[in-house]
């Protein structure tokens, strides 16, 4: 994953401690490591299972960072733990309350023998369903965001609550730094992805919606080897794709047809000649 549109070292001092195996701890950490902060990983001696199931992805999220094995369930490996939280900025973690708790990482044990860090807990959903177990797939699937028998093809709920970690260890680094105490946050997967799905639960990307299908300045279509994205959403780009297309009113029948008569090369070539956001699709 590359972050360079972001690599603005603001983070650089700091030191971030992560438990957080699998996807979202690893992209969140990623982050953070991109905006300048030092990354030490603690994975269990199994290691973490991200490593096997996306060998390759699991490589370039972990770039640069520090990683440590360390066998929690043992009283040297908590101690091992205390030594790099004593030096650590951030705890960032992906377990149950109760797992956390355990291993006397409960926020008040933690805050007494760290005063100085800082934590964000992904979690599934928020307190006091924080122990309810569940996964990318069951969130996004209550929210009406899968259409089965198709699985989803991203993994918006990990993705989505990755961001929401760096924003909350953002603004809890920045509460410190102005005198605001120290704090733990909760980062829910279900929140965020509920956050993502406003947009069809306010009807704009639910079939027959704006952006769902109910204009036909935006939609796709297909064309003569594949399929093309039109974009044109501003009343000046429909009204430039309307007319060189030979559709004033917009008739999506007429834009339809005209689509499938070329290339989506040819497509493309003519999108940027007329300064228009038509771009190919590709097809998974």
């Amino acid at each position: 994953m590359d972050f360079s549109d972001s690599d603005i070292p603001a983070l650089t001092g700091i030191r971030v401690v992560t438990m957080a195996p699998n996807i979202p701890g690893p992209v969140a950490a990623a982050r953070l490591h991109a905006l300048g902060a030092h990354l030490t990983k603690i994975e269990a001696p199994g290691g973490d299972p991200f490593a096997k199931t996306s060998p390759a992805w699991y490589g370039v999220l972990h770039r640069g960072f520090e990683i440590a094995t360390v066998d929690l369930k043992t009283p040297d490996g908590r101690a091992a733990l205390d030594g790099y939280l004593s030096e650590a900025d951030v705890l960032l973690t992906s377990s149950r309350p109760s797992a956390l708790a355990r291993l006397g990482l409960d926020w008040p044990d933690l805050h007494a023998r760290h005063p100085k860090v800082v934590h964000v807990a992904i979690v599934g959903e928020l307190p006091p369903n924080a122990e309810r177990a569940g996964h990318d797939l069951t969130y996004v699937a209550q929210l009406g965001l899968v259409e089965p028998p198709a699985m989803p093809r991203t993994l918006l709920a990990d993705l989505a609550g990755a961001e929401r970690a760096v924003s909350a260890t953002l603004a809890l680094l920045l509460k410190r730094a102005r005198g605001g105490g120290i704090a733990r946050a909760y980062v829910s997967l279900r929140e965020a992805a509920r956050v993502f799905g406003l947009p069809r639960a306010h009807g704009l990307t639910a079939k027959g919606g704006v952006l769902g299908g109910g204009f036909s300045g935006y939609g796709v279509y297909r064309a003569s080897d594949g399929w093309v994205a039109v974009a044109a959403l501003e009343p000046h780009f429909t009204a430039r794709l309307n007319e060189r297309l030979g559709a004033p009113d917009g008739d999506p029948e007429t834009i339809a047809a005209r689509f499938a008569d070329g290339s989506v090369g040819y497509w493309e070539a003519w999108a940027a000649e007329y300064d228009l956001p038509v771009i190919g699709v590709v097809e998974a």
